[in-house]
């Protein structure tokens, strides 16, 4: 992770230079990013239709995505303050707060990851158990796994605040992403595989109410390929940083990974650009969320949308 007292040192010679990414570009994104996401945030409690369990899903995984747009945007921010010596480099409050943004950061990637698997959980339950959907996942229940989920990053924030900087907590996020990875992906398989069979047993059904059923099915179909395609950029997005976490503890002296690490910013800015690329694929998926950002960018009937 960046931080205030240190950059990527060279300890073996090395002919790859770390490439630097200038701050406006940085800050555009953190600040883009945040905006969008509370946006969605704003959006989905304003409007009586998005209050359903898998709506409040996205919305946490949102706020997970806001809160690293911020700790990011705020981290930029104290490195031009120090470059302009309003900051001491290497002051005591300003490396804890350094490592409080660090932290908040991988928070938030633990929480869009539970986020992300209870996500793929509800959409599992809308396409195989649409009748009993709604007894099944109820909102006091979406509630109780919400509040689990950040509790859960709530408690994770304090250890990664005292023992950031020690491998286990490297190792323990690398574990942790590759782990998310199978679990997801498996999940992900078995589930399309389950939806294929399903679809020749609507067809096979035949009847009145074929079409009908093909309609939530392909609903649901829909739901669950935005999600597919929100993880594979969550993927692509996190992936370089955490292979940055695996080149710094396995092979810090070995100047083919400081060329890698020279790369580091390139991959901050990837990681960041998450947040700001998942509130464009809910706008494309999502009709109701069109319409509802279309109404508070442009003010129109505030007052009955919220």
């Amino acid at each position: 992770m960046t931080t205030l007292s240190t950059t990527p040192v060279t300890v073996n010679q090395s002919d790859c230079l770390e490439v630097q990414v200038p701050f406006y570009l940085f800050f555009t994104i953190g600040v883009a990013s945040l905006v969008e996401n509370l946006l969605v945030v704003v959006a989905v409690i304003c409007n009586r239709n998005l209050h359903s369990p898998m709506y409040c899903f996205i919305c946490s995984l949102a706020a997970f995505n806001t809160i690293a747009s911020l700790a990011k945007t705020w981290e930029n921010l104290m490195l031009v303050l120090v470059d302009v010596e309003l900051l001491e480099k290497e002051g005591q409050s300003e490396l804890q707060m350094d490592d409080v943004m660090d932290s908040l950061l991988l928070m938030s990637f633990v929480g869009s990851f539970l986020s992300f698997l209870t996500i793929a959980v509800d959409r599992y339950i809308t396409i195989f158990h649409a009748l009993r959907y709604y007894n099944i996942m109820t909102m006091r229940r979406a509630a109780a796994i919400l509040g689990t989920i950040w509790t859960t990053c709530g408690v994770l924030a304090i250890p990664m605040i005292w023992y950031f900087d020690t491998h286990v907590i490297k190792i323990f996020f690398v574990v942790l992403f590759l782990v998310s990875l199978v679990l997801i992906g498996f999940f992900y398989i078995y589930m399309f595989m389950l939806a294929r069979l399903h679809a020749r047993k609507i067809a096979a059904l035949g009847g009145s109410g074929t079409h009908r059923r093909r309609q939530l099915w392909g609903s649901s179909m829909r739901g669950a390929m935005t999600l597919t395609i929100l993880f594979g950029v969550f993927v692509i997005c996190w992936a370089p940083f955490f292979v940055h976490l695996i080149v710094m503890t396995v092979c810090p002296m070995n100047p083919y990974c400081e060329c890698y690490r020279s790369l580091f910013q390139l991959h901050l800015l990837l990681l960041m650009s998450h947040a700001l690329i998942d509130p464009a694929i809910y706008a494309f998926r999502s009709a109701e969320l069109r319409h509802t950002f279309r109404k508070l960018l442009l003010c129109f009937d505030w007052r009955r949308s919220c």
